[in-house]
């Protein structure tokens, strides 16, 4: 029995199609863990990579230009028979048989190829940022699944079309047969003159011997054979005429034939360098202009100060967060100045619901509850302020998260586990310290301080991270210093995992009517906003410490914040001023950093040439991040990005400049309410309620 073979192109593009698929495969899947109604999938979590972001990425270009290759090499060696949809192969699909299943191999390539096309699509749209919301990724799933559907299919459909032979040729090569000739027209009309030229004579011939036949009486058959010859003379001289003289001048020159596997790899090569070198140079570069200290914006959340007025916006889509009318995504303008000491940053967003309700606390007949949904895992996703962050980085990668963002339940073997199944923060080898900042609407954040922190090397377990009562955070905490903010309660190790009695208040209101009127209209439904005058935190000055007596004058269904302020940021962790305010549904921030300040956890411009930092906005969500690239506008200051690596702080530099232009806080109660409109704005805004891995206290 003959053995059934496959040209070597196929064969080559095909298994280079099966491995592009299956990267792209398991680390998309590595990316949806992200999600948190997507944790299931961490059942593969020992087969899934870690650092997937570039590799996906990487993935993508193999795919696309395998995918040009083979419709490059389909046309060029004729071989476009096998996948023709036409009238033919679709009545059989009403056939029986063989027509039946070849013609639905067939119709299930081309799903195969639109659904290739919708992924590719929808993928470079969203790593882009044209479209990065909802709708975008949701079509990215489903398709993953109908092409993992149709690799089941795709083997069964063969299977049933020759057996084992069918599936094993795709192993055993062979050269690619020459397709047959095309029609030629002219070559057509020159065949029948020359056959009509031919068979005239033989039909005067044939009539003459009729003719004679009736005028005499019949030979004997000796006498008609002698005739024969003379018959196939006739028919063997040479055609002469119009006929001959066409087949004579027809032009026989010689032709070049290319192969076609190797022009489609000379296009597929050609095609991955053009996007290669497309997404090297459209890196969306945000300028961060000069402008003279006169001209330096004040931090009161006012966009019209003079250093704005002229600075094109730059822009980019977030998703996954919280509480944006379902759908998870926002847009972030971002605009920047300096002025040789100070960098100053205003971001604004879209946010319909102003949320400031931070894990707020509640008595009930047995005890205060803490309102939550997930925060006993580190995944609070209800009962959570407005957060934005920012991550500063001088990595060199496409990415800057994917060196600092581990997916996995349990990334790091000797360390605990994550309780959210998701990732977690942290850096390896070179990649050193990288700064992040965070503001919160309620923690620090209405105090005009933006908190601080870095991701740096895996830290050592504490005993309750060890025990799993509090999330371990890898490599991510705040910067040395204090902050001027704490939960509102204590956590209670024996507690059951329902949240009952899970907490003991660490404060509480010494006028409870007063605190009720800071807080606006209690309304406990997390999606939710709070009105302008709002605000749920206490100061040290509002509140006394927890006791029993104290806690007796408290009536069942009172609810109290979650967050004490007390005192000033301080140290590296108060290197950032900023100001936020929400009005007619966005936010406005601004924010203001000494580029130039020394310490071992910032990834920070110096005054020399060169490189460019990568700047990463992104939520506190599962959500997808934007990423641009900041530079100075002047070449004379601000430049060159570095990561300090001392094993000491240098003395702050900060100590010997003037600090920028804050507005007035807000002021304590009684009088929050007043107070609270001219609470210093310009935050930017990134994911409304944000929830995920760094939600607990740091």
């Amino acid at each position: 029995m003959k053995r059934s073979k496959t040209d070597y192109g196929t064969i080559i593009l095909h298994w280079l199609l099966v491995a592009a698929l299956g990267v792209a495969f398991v680390s998309g899947m590595r990316i949806a863990t992200e999600a948190p109604e997507r944790t299931w999938i961490n059942v593969f979590d020992t087969v899934l990579p870690q650092n997937v972001w570039v590799m996906h990425m990487q993935a993508a270009v193999v795919l696309v230009a395998v995918s040009l290759a083979y419709a490059i090499y389909i046309i060029r060696s004729g071989l476009g028979r096998r996948i023709r949809l036409d009238e033919v192969r679709l009545r059989g699909l009403i056939g029986r048989g063989q027509a039946r299943r070849g013609a639905a191999n067939i119709v299930l390539n081309w799903v195969f190829f639109v659904t290739m096309l919708a992924l590719m699509t929808s993928g470079g749209l969203m790593y882009f940022g044209y479209f990065t919301g909802r709708d975008m990724a949701t079509l990215h799933w489903y398709g993953t699944w109908v092409i993992l559907g149709f690799a089941g299919l795709h083997i069964l459909s063969h299977f049933r079309i020759g057996g084992a032979s069918q599936l094993l040729r795709i192993f055993r090569p062979t050269g690619l047969s020459a397709p047959p000739p095309q029609l030629d027209a002219v070559e057509l009309l020159t065949l029948l003159v020359e056959q009509s030229a031919r068979l005239q004579p033989e039909s005067e011939h044939a009539d003459k011997i009729s003719s004679e036949a009736h005028a005499r009486p019949i030979r004997p058959s000796k006498d008609i054979a002698r005739d024969r010859p003379a018959v196939r003379d006739s028919a063997a001289r040479p055609p002469s005429g119009t006929a001959a003289k066409s087949r004579a001048s027809k032009p026989r020159s010689p032709t070049f034939q290319s192969n076609p596997f190797v022009v489609a790899a000379a296009v597929a090569i050609t095609g991955a360098s053009i996007m290669v070198a497309t997404d090297r140079l459209a890196v969306d570069q945000l300028q961060i202009h000069r402008i003279s200290s006169a001209d330096a914006p004040i931090l009161d959340g006012d966009t019209s100060d003079r250093a704005w007025r002229k600075i094109q916006p730059f822009s980019l889509m977030t998703s996954e967060g919280g509480n944006f009318d379902g759908k998870g995504e926002t847009r972030i303008d971002i605009r920047a100045v300096h002025d040789g000491t100070w960098a100053f940053f205003l971001f604004t967003w879209e946010d319909p619901t102003r949320s400031l309700k931070h894990l707020p606390l509640v008595k009930q007949v047995d005890g205060w509850h803490l309102l939550h949904n997930g925060y006993e895992t580190g995944d609070e996703h209800e009962y959570n302020e407005d957060k934005f962050s920012v991550l500063l980085t001088t990595s060199d990668a496409s990415l800057a998260g994917d060196r600092t963002f581990h997916a996995s339940r349990h990334p790091i073997p000797e360390a605990p586990a994550t309780m959210t199944g998701r990732g977690l923060h942290f850096t390896v080898g070179d990649t050193g310290y990288v700064d992040v900042w965070q503001w919160k609407a309620t923690s620090g954040g209405p105090t005009g301080w933006m908190d601080d922190a870095h991701f740096g090397p895996p830290v050592e377990a504490t005993p309750m991270q060890a025990q799993n009562i509090v999330p371990y955070k890898g490599g991510f905490a705040p910067d040395p210093g204090v902050a001027n903010y704490t939960d509102n309660f204590v956590v209670n190790a024996g507690a059951a995992g329902d949240g009952r009695r899970i907490v003991t208040p660490r404060r509480l209101p010494r006028d409870l009517a007063a605190t009720a009127t800071a807080m606006g209209e209690t309304d406990l439904d997390p999606n939710h906003g709070e009105s302008d005058g709002a605000r749920w935190f206490m100061t040290e000055a509002e509140s006394m410490p927890y006791s029993s007596e104290l806690d007796t004058r408290v009536r069942v269904g009172t609810v109290i914040p979650g967050v004490i302020i007390a005192g000033e940021f301080s140290g590296d962790r108060a290197d950032v001023r900023c100001a936020a305010r929400w009005a007619s549904g966005r936010w406005r921030w601004h924010a203001a950093s000494i580029p130039t300040a020394n310490t071992m956890f910032r990834s920070r411009p110096e005054s020399s040439c060169g490189s460019r930092p990568l700047i990463t906005v992104r939520s506190d969500t599962q959500g997808t991040s934007g990423q641009f690239v900041s530079r100075w506008n002047d070449a004379e200051d601000l430049q060159r990005p570095s990561i300090m690596k001392q094993t000491t702080p240098l003395p702050k530099s900060s100590s010997a400049v003037t600090a920028p232009q804050v507005a007035p806080q807000a002021q304590p109660f009684p009088a929050a309410k007043q107070a609270a409109s001219s609470i210093p704005a310009c935050f930017a805004c990134l994911a409304g309620d944000a929830v995920g891995r760094d939600d607990s206290r740091s």
